[in-house]
């Protein structure tokens, strides 16, 4: 076995990680679909909208991610919040999963996880390539819900990233914040 293969891992990703009282709403307005679906729920403190999933990413490389990310951070800043309004539920049949959707998108979340994948790749990462979907998952391992699949509206609202590690605990997913980057108050790198 190789020095490099026997190295620690961490299972990364970077996404959007809203605050209790966001993921508290989110989970209120879909609990009649997610009832209806018969699915697992995505436990509320798991709740977040995945920009790019890194897989595993050597201990070593992990300063070296974060300098990728405090990078785009720069590039992506903004003077105010970026808002995600989830208005919509969808069932996934491929992933097999009920999904909160926002309707409208505007530029910027698009542009952070374009900006992220495209860093990341520069740095000798294996990012997944699937293309961007902004979405929350709220439930897994579902049949088709019977009609209609809707939901209030929720505005989750975004002053940061952040770089999320994923392992499993008995079983379940466990998400912990590993380093958060400011999105808000940050003068654009090419300014």
């Amino acid at each position: 076995m190789s020095l490099r293969a026997s190295q620690p891992t961490q299972r990364l990703y970077f996404g959007l990680w809203p605050h209790d009282e966001a993921r508290q709403a989110l989970s209120d307005a879909v609990a009649e679909v997610l009832r209806r679906s018969g699915g697992r729920p995505v436990p509320r403190a798991n709740l977040h909208v995945t920009l790019v999933f890194l897989g595993a990413v050597p201990a070593h490389r992990i300063a070296q991610l974060a300098a990728v990310a405090r990078s785009c951070a720069a590039r992506c800043a903004s003077t105010a919040a970026v808002n995600l309004c989830f208005d919509q539920v969808a069932h996934w049949t491929e992933p097999g999963i009920l999904a909160a959707l926002p309707r409208a998108l505007g530029p910027a979340v698009p542009a952070l996880a374009l900006a992220l994948r495209e860093g990341t790749l520069a740095a000798g990462f294996t990012p997944d390539l699937k293309p961007f979907r902004a979405h929350v998952t709220v439930a897994r391992q579902i049949a088709p819900p019977p009609p209609p699949l809707t939901m209030r509206a929720v505005t989750w609202a975004f002053e940061s990233f952040a770089l999320i590690d994923s392992r499993s605990s008995g079983g379940a997913p466990v998400y912990s914040v590993v380093e958060s980057y400011p999105l808000v108050g940050l003068q654009k790198a090419h300014e």
